[in-house]
């Protein structure tokens, strides 16, 4: 392999594995909002009770995710400046500034605001409780923003001018509001709630299949997920259909390539405008993470569909046979989500940066040998954080709240308004 192909491996493995922690993590946070805000305005001590439970169950699980998905996100970030000093070279002036903000946000807001909310647990006012796990879900789509700017520029650029081989920024509103990034946020903050939705709704018919004590907590939890993934999974499908002209307009051989048609045409087009090259990206991989999304995307929004019309009557928990499907369809959207990933990016091949900078520009100039052990370290790194992270998962998820160690600090005199009767009910 060359150089080349080894960073591109090392990128595409890397990313791929993080991606799949940011979309369960941006999907969890708002349900756990959604649970803990309903807990905390409660007044019926009995559904307090169990709603507070169910809002620590899920958040140790989106915690278990998120402190592992950061941890891959820090390594991640090397990579920019082991294997593509070119980029970095050419538009760090661009989009090194939202770079900088998506890690000011992840890394010290959301954190932050994610430590407080975990050991605020019977030290803090409810109303207080409550934003701050608001604020973590509102700092994880801010991330999620910035880090879709900077993607949108290599996709699209925007706002720019080229001086002396390096790219400026001229026009940051420009940047920001880049339909690229934009259109595509919405795709992905969608895919994430259905794919939270999806693990919900999963985790709660493995326990009622199980036979739970826990009736009322996963029923509730059994609902939420349920209806926050029909209606993401529905409107995930619509907004990904908004992306077509917009690829259509700045990426004509991707979009050459997902409609099967005129891709001689704009090759002929793409070597006149920028010179001699193969500009086809891999044709057969794109399409066919095109079709697993879309079939993907499609069969879970008629699952959930159905599966929300059975909730009426429970008649949904009284069929095994249902339960096992919505078990069963708990990886679906991890699986679309790395098909889009696909086709988002290996759909703008051979360019690193559409039109300006391409793959082979923007390698280091290191030897294959090294790359080779980085490349070899970084995936067995991310493999074993991946493995470590669903195992940690599965586990908590299998054994239910009575396992659940979030929230479970008894408060300090002085500490909070709560009573200890009250934090003992809960």
């Amino acid at each position: 392999m060359s150089t080349a192909d080894l960073a591109r491996l090392q990128f595409a493995a890397t990313t791929g594995i993080h991606w799949l922690f940011v979309i369960l993590t941006m999907g969890l946070v708002p349900l756990v909002a959604i649970m803990h805000t309903r807990a905390a305005f409660t007044r019926d001590p009995v559904t307090r009770a169990v709603r507070e439970r169910m809002t620590r169950f899920w958040g140790q699980l989106y915690v278990i995710n998120y402190a592992v998905g950061i941890v891959t996100g820090l390594v991640m970030e090397f990579q920019f400046g082991l294997s593509w000093s070119g980029l970095s070279k050419f538009a760090g002036n661009v989009f090194g500034a939202p770079l900088a903000l998506e890690t000011l946000i992840a890394f010290f807001a959301e954190s932050t605001f994610l430590g407080m909310w975990i050991f605020g647990w019977g030290r803090l006012r409810k109303g207080v409780h409550v934003t701050l796990i608001w604020l973590v879900a509102l700092t994880a789509y801010a991330s999620g923003y910035w880090i879709m700017v900077a993607n949108g520029f290599m996709q699209h650029p925007v706002g720019y001018e080229v001086r002396g081989g390096e790219a400026y920024l001229t026009d940051f509103g420009a940047l920001l509001t880049n339909d690229s990034a934009l259109v595509a946020l919405g795709h992905i903050a969608l895919a994430a709630l259905t794919t939270g939705g999806v693990f919900v709704a999963g985790v709660s018919a493995w326990h009622f299949i199980r036979g739970t004590k826990e009736t009322e907590l996963f029923r509730g939890s059994l609902r939420l997920g349920l209806w926050v993934s029909m209606l993401a999974s529905f409107f995930v499908v619509v907004v990904g259909e908004m992306q077509r002209p917009v690829i259509e307009r700045t990426q004509p051989m991707k979009h050459a390539v997902l409609e099967n048609s005129g891709v001689a045409e704009v090759q002929a087009r793409l070597v006149g405008e920028y010179g001699p090259g193969d500009y086809v990206p891999w044709q057969d991989t794109i399409r066919i993470s095109m079709d697993v999304m879309t079939v993907i995307g499609n069969t879970v929004s008629t699952i959930t569909l159905i599966a929300v019309a059975l909730l009426w009557k429970d008649w949904l928990i009284r069929r095994r046979v249902l339960l096992y499907i919505l078990v069963a369809t708990v990886p679906f959207p991890f699986v679309a989500a790395v098909g889009g990933w696909v086709v988002r990016e290996v759909g703008r091949q051979p360019w690193l940066v559409h039109g300006e900078l391409t793959v082979e520009d923007a390698v280091s100039p290191v030897g294959t040998a090294a790359l080779a052990v980085s490349c070899a370290a970084f995936i067995a790194i991310f493999l074993a954080l991946a493995v470590t992270n669903w195992t940690l998962i599965t586990r908590f998820a299998l054994r239910g709240p009575d396992a659940t160690q979030l929230g479970a600090t008894e408060p300090l005199p002085g500490d909070s308004p709560a009573t200890r009767a009250e934090v003992a009910a809960y």
